[in-house]
């Protein structure tokens, strides 16, 4: 008989993982959950979005009236592509960014981070190479490093993602003998950035990616949170056939219901779906035909206004106290979205200074979660979806105070790490 490897003892396991169990690795952000749960703390680091002023008492009217009148299909198993109604509603919410879509191509999935991972399963072997923006969205590296992709940043500016910097990125892989599956891009009010892809930019892009036959894959959860109202032409409607596209009511609607959809040509939608259905049959009925109900019975589009202008003042507030407080920082001034994306004077880390913070009462995201190869040590994300105008003033102010600190101490002792 062969011998067995014992594990650890702390994981009886440890030999029995697949390689890829190994790549998997917590998101900075839900680390800190226990941290900004604590009431006393001004939390300025996730990006959950705030949901208090959605119609509650008409939703529990409408989910008491889908229970008793089709509660026998609400709790059934659906469509592993998702149900047809709400697929035609998905084509709805699509236009009002100017997205002329067929709702035969739609998938949808356990949220848009479920679709994240499946067009990853289907497209990366061990190795591949995935283009992302730098920084980039920490919870598509997740999926990324678990699947063992080669992440290669690719540079962004105010303008969003540099079109040179891809094609040069693009020659690059290509003269090491890469495979490059595809580029992951957030054009619309990005995460962490809060920047936006300029349209010229955007059609560039669409052209090199032509050029070079590399997929995009659209990440577009904030698309219709425009301050202005504004929206800007999608990549998918510049070019469907190179692009799968990502969508959510997380952050339009509410992310309990986990719901969020993919976008793509009808031979990926076609692997989509078998994937989907691999992993977890069909998506929730009860989510689906909820917010069904929610678009077909509410103003949906009137709540996305009101987010708009609540997500303004929150962002002005921001900025405010930003120029108040922070004057020896650079930050981004973001036309939508949640997030602004902070740059500390030469020499911080900003990840060695989260503890210092959060004793200060405070937390943000350090920047290095958003990156594949250790950026981001000047940089931070802070949110202002979540916590109302006279909280953000505080928690910049509280900032502040740990910043001028870390100055303090960098003129002492300089940039080496202290404690």
């Amino acid at each position: 008989m062969g011998t067995q490897k014992k594990g650890t003892h702390l994981d009886l396991w440890q030999d029995s993982y697949a390689a890829r169990a190994h790549n998997l690795r917590e998101s900075e952000i839900r680390a800190l959950f226990s941290v900004v749960s604590r009431p006393e703390v001004v939390s300025l680091a996730g990006g959950m979005p705030n949901i208090h002023d959605l119609p509650l008492a008409e939703l529990a009217e409408g989910a008491k009236e889908l229970v008793l009148n089709h509660g026998e299909q609400a709790m059934q198993y659906g469509s592993g592509q998702g149900w047809a109604p709400l697929r035609e509603s998905i084509t709805e919410v699509m236009s009002a960014e100017g997205i002329n879509a067929n709702p035969d191509n739609v998938v949808i999935t356990t949220g848009s981070q479920q679709a994240l991972d499946l067009v990853t399963q289907l497209f990366i072997e061990p190795g591949d190479v995935i283009l992302a923006e730098s920084p980039s969205y920490v919870g598509a590296l997740g999926v990324f490093n678990a699947y063992q992709a080669d992440v290669r940043h690719v540079g962004l500016d105010d303008q969003g993602l540099i079109p040179e910097e891809f094609a040069s990125a693009v020659e690059q892989a290509r003269g090491e003998g890469k495979r490059i599956k595809y580029l992951y891009t957030i054009p619309n009010f990005h995460n962490p950035a809060g920047v936006s892809m300029s349209i010229p930019r955007r059609k560039e892009l669409v052209e090199l990616c032509r050029k070079y036959g590399v997929l995009i894959l659209e990440d577009n959860p904030y698309g219709l949170l425009g301050f202005e109202g504004q929206t800007m032409s999608p990549l998918v409607e510049l070019a469907p056939d190179l692009v799968v596209y990502l969508g959510s009511f997380s952050k339009i609607f509410a992310p309990g219901f986990r719901i969020g959809w993919a976008y793509a040509p009808p031979a990926v939608r076609d692997k989509l779906i078998v994937a989907s259905e691999s992993a977890i049959l069909s998506p929730s009925m009860v989510g689906q035909m909820a917010i069904h109900a929610y678009l077909r019975d509410y103003d949906w589009r009137g709540q996305i206004d009101s987010y708009r202008q609540m997500y303004r003042g929150r962002r002005d507030a921001m900025l405010d106290a930003l120029a108040t407080y922070l004057p020896e920082c650079t930050w981004t001034v973001p036309e939508g979205g949640f997030y602004t994306w902070l740059t500390l004077p030469s020499g911080m880390d900003s990840k060695a200074m989260l503890s210092r913070a959060v004793t200060e009462l405070v937390a943000y995201t350090p920047g290095t979660a958003f990156y594949a190869d250790n950026q981001g040590h000047e940089n931070l994300r802070l949110s202002f979806c979540y916590p109302p105008a006279d909280e953000i003033r505080e928690g910049v102010r509280r900032l502040a105070k740990v910043v001028e600190r870390e100055i303090e101490l960098l003129k002492l002792f300089g940039s080496q790490e202290r404690h």
